[in-house]
Protein backbone atom coordinates (compact mmCIF):
# COMPACT_ATOMS: atom_id res chain seq x y z
CA UNK A 1 0.00 0.00 0.00
CA UNK A 2 1.06 3.51 -0.56
CA UNK A 3 1.26 5.83 2.87
CA UNK A 4 1.71 9.49 2.41
CA UNK A 5 3.20 11.33 5.13
CA UNK A 6 3.40 14.54 6.88
CA UNK A 7 6.43 16.10 7.98
CA UNK A 8 8.80 19.38 8.38
CA UNK A 9 7.87 22.39 10.94
CA UNK A 10 4.65 24.10 9.79
CA UNK A 11 5.86 27.48 10.38
CA UNK A 12 8.95 29.63 8.62
CA UNK A 13 10.34 32.86 9.08
CA UNK A 14 8.84 35.89 10.02
CA UNK A 15 5.50 33.61 11.33
CA UNK A 16 4.73 32.55 7.61
CA UNK A 17 3.10 29.12 7.06
CA UNK A 18 5.43 26.86 4.40
CA UNK A 19 3.84 24.29 2.46
CA UNK A 20 4.00 20.76 4.22
CA UNK A 21 6.61 18.49 2.55
CA UNK A 22 4.73 15.17 2.30
CA UNK A 23 6.61 11.75 1.61
CA UNK A 24 5.65 8.64 0.07
CA UNK A 25 5.94 5.23 1.37
CA UNK A 26 4.98 2.15 -1.13
CA UNK A 27 4.48 -1.13 0.70
CA UNK A 28 5.96 -4.13 -1.49
CA UNK A 29 4.65 -7.11 0.57
CA UNK A 30 1.65 -7.50 -1.65
CA UNK A 31 3.90 -7.37 -4.68
CA UNK A 32 6.02 -9.95 -3.20
CA UNK A 33 2.87 -12.01 -2.31
CA UNK A 34 1.50 -11.72 -5.77
CA UNK A 35 4.73 -13.16 -7.75
CA UNK A 36 5.21 -15.91 -5.42
CA UNK A 37 1.46 -16.80 -6.60
CA UNK A 38 2.58 -16.81 -9.93
CA UNK A 39 5.47 -18.46 -10.06
CA UNK A 40 3.82 -21.14 -8.24
CA UNK A 41 0.86 -21.21 -11.27
CA UNK A 42 3.58 -21.49 -13.86
CA UNK A 43 5.81 -24.03 -11.85
CA UNK A 44 2.11 -26.01 -11.36
CA UNK A 45 0.78 -25.54 -14.88
CA UNK A 46 3.78 -25.72 -16.97
CA UNK A 47 5.17 -28.68 -18.81
CA UNK A 48 8.32 -30.42 -18.28
CA UNK A 49 10.17 -32.08 -20.94
CA UNK A 50 10.16 -35.44 -21.59
CA UNK A 51 13.43 -37.37 -21.64
CA UNK A 52 14.39 -38.71 -25.46
CA UNK A 53 14.03 -42.42 -25.24
CA UNK A 54 13.76 -45.41 -27.64
CA UNK A 55 11.69 -47.73 -27.99
CA UNK A 56 12.64 -51.17 -27.78
CA UNK A 57 10.71 -54.05 -28.21
CA UNK A 58 11.50 -57.90 -26.93
CA UNK A 59 9.56 -60.88 -27.43
CA UNK A 60 8.38 -63.35 -24.72
CA UNK A 61 10.62 -65.18 -23.76
CA UNK A 62 9.59 -68.89 -24.11
CA UNK A 63 11.94 -71.35 -21.78
CA UNK A 64 9.83 -71.35 -18.93
CA UNK A 65 6.48 -71.99 -21.22
CA UNK A 66 7.62 -75.58 -22.62
CA UNK A 67 4.25 -75.96 -23.64
CA UNK A 68 4.14 -72.94 -25.86
CA UNK A 69 5.20 -73.68 -29.26
CA UNK A 70 7.39 -71.13 -31.21
CA UNK A 71 5.28 -69.13 -33.62
CA UNK A 72 6.93 -69.45 -37.37
CA UNK A 73 8.35 -66.79 -39.32
CA UNK A 74 6.45 -66.64 -42.34
CA UNK A 75 7.11 -62.75 -43.74
CA UNK A 76 8.81 -61.39 -41.45
CA UNK A 77 12.35 -59.82 -42.37
CA UNK A 78 15.29 -60.80 -40.10
CA UNK A 79 18.03 -58.51 -40.19
CA UNK A 80 21.74 -60.10 -38.67
CA UNK A 81 24.34 -57.53 -36.93
CA UNK A 82 27.46 -58.91 -36.65
CA UNK A 83 30.75 -57.45 -35.78
CA UNK A 84 32.57 -55.12 -37.91
CA UNK A 85 29.54 -53.04 -39.12
CA UNK A 86 28.24 -55.90 -41.28
CA UNK A 87 24.38 -56.51 -41.53
CA UNK A 88 22.71 -59.28 -43.07
CA UNK A 89 19.20 -59.95 -43.71
CA UNK A 90 16.43 -62.73 -45.46
CA UNK A 91 12.98 -63.00 -45.80
CA UNK A 92 10.51 -65.58 -44.34
CA UNK A 93 11.06 -68.68 -41.77
CA UNK A 94 15.20 -69.66 -42.51
CA UNK A 95 16.06 -73.12 -44.03
CA UNK A 96 18.89 -74.22 -45.93
CA UNK A 97 17.58 -72.67 -49.24
CA UNK A 98 17.50 -68.79 -47.57
CA UNK A 99 19.12 -66.42 -49.08
CA UNK A 100 21.38 -64.74 -47.10
CA UNK A 101 21.77 -61.01 -48.53
CA UNK A 102 24.33 -58.24 -47.14
CA UNK A 103 24.04 -54.56 -46.77
CA UNK A 104 25.03 -51.66 -45.01
CA UNK A 105 23.69 -48.96 -42.56
CA UNK A 106 23.85 -45.95 -45.81
CA UNK A 107 20.32 -44.59 -47.20
CA UNK A 108 20.63 -46.68 -49.84
CA UNK A 109 21.53 -49.89 -48.17
CA UNK A 110 19.13 -51.08 -45.03
CA UNK A 111 17.12 -47.68 -45.28
CA UNK A 112 16.08 -48.51 -49.19
CA UNK A 113 15.34 -51.82 -48.12
CA UNK A 114 13.27 -51.28 -45.31
CA UNK A 115 11.14 -48.40 -47.34
CA UNK A 116 10.35 -51.07 -50.57
CA UNK A 117 8.70 -53.89 -47.90
CA UNK A 118 7.08 -51.07 -45.91
CA UNK A 119 5.68 -49.22 -49.11
CA UNK A 120 1.93 -49.65 -48.42
CA UNK A 121 1.93 -48.26 -44.53
CA UNK A 122 4.43 -45.50 -45.84
CA UNK A 123 1.98 -44.32 -48.79
CA UNK A 124 -1.21 -44.40 -46.14
CA UNK A 125 0.29 -42.43 -43.66
CA UNK A 126 1.45 -39.91 -45.64
CA UNK A 127 -2.12 -39.12 -47.09
CA UNK A 128 -2.61 -39.06 -43.55
CA UNK A 129 -0.33 -36.40 -43.30
CA UNK A 130 -1.55 -34.66 -46.28
CA UNK A 131 -5.14 -35.04 -44.59
CA UNK A 132 -4.04 -33.59 -41.46
CA UNK A 133 -1.85 -30.81 -43.06
CA UNK A 134 -5.53 -29.14 -44.42
CA UNK A 135 -6.92 -29.60 -40.64
CA UNK A 136 -7.23 -26.92 -38.85
CA UNK A 137 -5.39 -27.44 -35.93
CA UNK A 138 -8.37 -25.64 -33.87
CA UNK A 139 -10.16 -28.79 -35.06
CA UNK A 140 -9.20 -31.19 -31.83
CA UNK A 141 -12.12 -33.67 -33.43
CA UNK A 142 -10.94 -33.88 -36.58
CA UNK A 143 -6.88 -34.00 -35.34
CA UNK A 144 -7.97 -37.21 -32.93
CA UNK A 145 -9.82 -39.09 -35.68
CA UNK A 146 -7.02 -38.54 -37.73
CA UNK A 147 -4.49 -39.91 -34.87
CA UNK A 148 -6.52 -43.10 -34.49
CA UNK A 149 -6.62 -43.90 -37.99
CA UNK A 150 -2.94 -43.83 -37.98
CA UNK A 151 -2.51 -46.04 -34.71
CA UNK A 152 -4.99 -48.71 -37.34
CA UNK A 153 -2.99 -48.41 -40.49
CA UNK A 154 -0.09 -49.24 -37.89
CA UNK A 155 -1.57 -51.99 -36.47
CA UNK A 156 -2.78 -53.13 -39.47
CA UNK A 157 0.44 -53.24 -41.02
CA UNK A 158 1.86 -56.89 -42.18
CA UNK A 159 5.79 -55.88 -42.25
CA UNK A 160 7.27 -57.41 -38.85
CA UNK A 161 11.07 -57.10 -38.15
CA UNK A 162 13.38 -58.97 -36.33
CA UNK A 163 16.81 -57.85 -35.39
CA UNK A 164 19.53 -60.80 -33.83
CA UNK A 165 23.16 -59.70 -33.18
CA UNK A 166 26.28 -61.30 -32.02
CA UNK A 167 28.52 -60.97 -29.28
CA UNK A 168 30.62 -58.62 -31.91
CA UNK A 169 28.13 -56.26 -32.65
CA UNK A 170 28.61 -52.67 -30.86
CA UNK A 171 25.49 -50.29 -29.50
CA UNK A 172 25.89 -48.31 -32.01
CA UNK A 173 25.25 -51.18 -34.62
CA UNK A 174 21.45 -51.54 -32.78
CA UNK A 175 20.95 -47.83 -32.47
CA UNK A 176 21.97 -47.29 -35.54
CA UNK A 177 19.15 -49.81 -37.07
CA UNK A 178 16.60 -48.66 -35.16
CA UNK A 179 17.01 -45.48 -36.26
CA UNK A 180 16.34 -46.47 -39.35
CA UNK A 181 12.77 -48.40 -37.91
CA UNK A 182 11.82 -44.60 -36.77
CA UNK A 183 12.77 -43.25 -40.48
CA UNK A 184 11.16 -45.82 -42.52
CA UNK A 185 7.82 -46.01 -40.15
CA UNK A 186 8.32 -49.37 -39.22
CA UNK A 187 5.48 -50.48 -36.90
CA UNK A 188 6.09 -53.79 -35.73
CA UNK A 189 9.73 -54.63 -35.11
CA UNK A 190 11.15 -57.03 -32.48
CA UNK A 191 14.67 -57.11 -30.97
CA UNK A 192 15.90 -60.77 -29.86
CA UNK A 193 18.30 -61.37 -26.87
CA UNK A 194 18.74 -65.49 -27.81
CA UNK A 195 21.52 -65.04 -30.49
CA UNK A 196 21.77 -66.15 -33.96
CA UNK A 197 20.68 -69.74 -34.79
CA UNK A 198 23.12 -72.63 -36.04
CA UNK A 199 21.84 -72.32 -39.73
CA UNK A 200 21.98 -68.41 -39.40
CA UNK A 201 25.37 -68.77 -38.10
CA UNK A 202 26.55 -70.83 -41.06
CA UNK A 203 24.88 -69.12 -43.87
CA UNK A 204 26.72 -66.18 -42.42
CA UNK A 205 30.35 -67.99 -42.51
CA UNK A 206 29.62 -68.81 -46.08
CA UNK A 207 29.44 -65.37 -47.10
CA UNK A 208 32.22 -64.03 -48.76
CA UNK A 209 34.74 -61.40 -45.98
CA UNK A 210 34.98 -57.50 -46.42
Amino acid sequence: MAEIQSGGDSSGKGGKKRAKKQSTKVDMTPLVDLAFLLLTFFVLTSTFSKPKVLRMIFPEKLENQPNVKRPEVKDAVTILVTGDDRIFYYTGAISAATQLVETDYTKNGIRKILKEKNIGLLTELKKLQDKLNKTDEKDTAATNAIDREVKLKQKESKLVVLVKNDDKATYKNIVDVMDEFMICQVAKYFVTDEGFLPLETKLISQMPSK
